[in-house]
């Protein structure tokens, strides 16, 4: 008679047994940052995704969002994640500073938990590595918010490229094509770069740009990343280097 012996479960590695959660609000029509958020994230971060129609061709005035994104992150508090972000740079940015505000307001409001938006991340890690003139490069029909919000922040767009493509088709720019224009962009003048939206392979090209230009770059992604885990790294394992993140993820502490 065979015997199957129980085999004991270690809980800190099992699927699903994450120390430390966070939710994101992202729009409709992001493809990208499941994956990248999934690849990227240390060990003990659980990534968990709701979507609103909050971008492209949804984009409207905050109020006519607001109940949407409450009601994101109330699907999203049900999983009891320690911080909630709005994850869409061009719609946060577009609301500037106060709206930005107002945005978390309402997602704290909705469920109680601490709320984070792309768009004070990003600013947060352009002053950490020292960015205050950079070149801006995104796939949107405009940059003028992106750039109307930065300067409200305190920050200088020297140079900017909005490649003006629709949603469905920011994935198709490749992490080289970006290194590409990072390149053809960037002069003396400038501290680094930033690569702005949540819907791209940008996230892929920041260590060839930092190896290129001797600059660092910044990223929405891998910006709320840092973000998050900055926030929460002291019930994550111990962190393992992430040069492919560059080097906004050396400032932690």
């Amino acid at each position: 008679m065979n015997v199957v012996t129980p085999i004991a479960k270690d809980r800190s590695t099992s699927l699903g047994s994450n120390r430390v959660r966070v939710g994101l609000i992202i729009p409709s029509v992001n493809t990208y940052s499941e994956p990248q958020f999934t690849h990227y994230a240390p060990e003990g971060l659980g990534i968990h995704i709701a979507r609103a129609r909050v971008a492209g061709p949804f984009k409207r005035p905050l109020p006519e969002m607001e109940g949407e994104i409450a009601t994101a992150a109330q699907l999203l508090s049900d999983c009891h994640p320690d911080v909630i972000v709005f994850h869409c740079t061009d719609t946060s940015m577009t609301q500037g500073p106060q709206g930005e505000g107002k945005i978390l307001d309402i997602v704290k409001n909705a469920t109680g938990i601490e709320a984070l938006a792309t768009s004070r991340l990003v600013a947060d890690a352009l002053r950490v590595v020292g960015i205050k003139k950079m070149i801006l490069l995104t796939p949107y029909k405009s940059n003028k918010p992106v750039i109307d919000y930065l300067s409200a922040s305190g920050f200088t767009v020297l140079r900017d490229k909005a490649m003006g493509l629709d949603a469905e088709n920011f994935g198709k720019v490749t992490p080289a094509q970006w290194a590409q224009m990072a390149k053809e962009m960037d002069g003396p003048d400038s501290d680094g770069v930033f690569l702005s939206c949540t819907n791209t392979t940008q996230i892929e090209a920041i260590a060839d740009i930092e190896r290129q230009l001797g600059k660092p770059v910044i990223n929405s992604n891998q910006a709320v990343l840092w973000g998050v885990v900055k926030r929460l790294k002291t019930t994550l394992s111990p962190l393992k280097p992430m040069p492919e993140l560059g080097r906004l993820m050396e400032h932690l502490d």
